[in-house]
């Protein structure tokens, strides 16, 4: 999984970075242990935000977070901070010996959306690797949904209210591409 801050939306729709979060940090990882993803990747440009993710995966590894919550400690152990998405698909294609396929996430329709259950079947073939590309902010920028292998479709249950937080989306996303079925 890769937690994308850049390039991303503001609420007006420019592309901006944004700030990492240590609940989206740590409450991610735990999603991403829980259903077996192999490593979370936080992707941004800025120097001091990489500073401070360091920091953030000190405390909970090492610090006074590792004594007092050591779960956290191991759902932590497999988050890397990346400079640029390009970075982060580099690594995971060095890690696994193949491209990784890419899988953006939206809150918005798109026409060439894939289904849950066809990406599930994909996934489960174990062809390739898999990213999964979630926004912060307002969402991923469109360069990166239209340079995505695929674009899941988004989350919408009943009516037209889609604004999760980005780790509560994770944990929909993941429950239905790898929960138990």
């Amino acid at each position: 999984m890769a937690l994308v801050h850049y390039p991303v939306y503001n609420r007006r729709q420019e592309v901006v970075a944004t700030a990492i979060t240590n609940l989206d940090i740590h409450d991610i990882a735990r999603a991403a242990r829980t259903y077996g993803v192999e490593s979370v990747l936080i992707v941004t440009p800025l120097e001091r935000q990489r500073w401070l993710l360091d920091r953030i995966l000190r405390h909970w590894q090492q610090g006074h977070g590792a004594k007092a919550h050591p779960n956290r400690s191991d759902a932590l152990h497999e988050v890397h901070a990346m400079g640029t998405l390009d970075e982060a698909v580099e690594w995971v294609k060095v890690r696994c010996g193949q491209e990784p396929l890419t899988i953006a996430t939206t809150a918005r329709p798109f026409r060439q959306a894939v289904a849950y259950g066809v990406l599930r079947e994909l996934l489960m073939a174990g062809t390739a690797p898999a990213v999964l590309l979630l926004g912060t902010g307002w969402g991923l920028s469109r360069e990166v949904v239209d340079g995505a292998s695929y674009v899941l479709r988004p989350i919408m249950e009943h009516g037209r209210y889609n604004h999760l937080s980005v780790r509560s989306a994770a944990a929909v996303i993941l429950d239905r591409l790898m929960g138990d079925r």
